[in-house]
């Protein structure tokens, strides 16, 4: 089976490429999309530089999907469809995931591989996020907070490391691989890398958004700006 991997550049991305690689699915290339106007990659913000090191890091190729500014659900949609069409004609069979318990997310990203003739795979479906995300630090991985709901989770999370004590202070209602959108990384380090990033914390960005179940509230999120070391 030949897999391309969308990536975010976080944790649950590495883990799914971790386990693909295991069972000897190793992806031809990460699929990430990116604000077309900021060049940085959507919902972490990272800067498209620091994704270039990242993939070489790992030794993968990148493809990339850059999305207008506020582009709606059609335009998501039209976009994602061409991304996934282009992976077939390269040989593509499979297009994993790194999601954990969303069955409406999964569902989408279904509808929407399937439109293009290809599969789906969730490497990490239905897994314990406790289990998963104490792996991820047990196996060496090195990850930063890069993006945070501040309804959530507290500012001062932002920039951390994730560790085992990372893990422990986290509130008892926030999922620990932020898999409800409470947070989001970029992973820098572990047994996959053939070298370390030294990536510089820069300014913090303040964001708001609608909130998902009332677009009449609005949501502050936090962004730490990563800069290439």
């Amino acid at each position: 089976m030949q897999v391309q991997l969308s990536w975010s550049g976080g944790k649950d991305s590495l883990m799914a490429l971790y386990r693909l690689i295991n069972i000897g699915h190793t992806p031809r290339s990460l699929l990430t999309t990116f604000s077309g106007e900021y060049k940085r990659i959507t919902m972490h913000g990272v800067q498209e530089a620091l994704l270039d090191q990242q993939a070489d890091a790992l030794g993968i190729a990148t493809r990339k999907v850059f999305l207008p500014a506020q582009a709606d659900m059609k335009t998501y949609n039209h976009t994602m469809h061409k991304a996934y069409e282009a992976a077939g004609k390269e040989g593509i069979d499979a297009i994993a995931f790194g999601d954990i318990y969303l069955e409406d997310l999964k569902n989408f990203r279904e509808r929407q591989v399937e439109k293009a003739g290809l599969k789906a795979d969730f490497p990490l479906w239905k897994e314990d996020t406790t289990v998963l995300i104490n792996s991820f630090v047990d196996l060496g991985f090195k990850t930063i907070v890069v993006a945070l709901d501040s309804s959530r989770l507290s500012r001062d999370f932002l920039g951390r490391i994730i560790d085992h004590d990372f893990i422990k202070d986290l509130p008892e209602e926030v999922d620990p691989c932020g898999e409800n959108g409470e947070f989001h990384t970029f992973v820098i380090d572990g047994p996959l890398f053939e070298y370390p990033l030294n990536p510089v914390l820069g300014e913090v960005v303040e964001r708001h958004y609608p909130a998902p179940a009332d677009k009449d509230r609005l949501v502050t999120y936090y962004f730490q700006d990563l800069l290439p070391g």
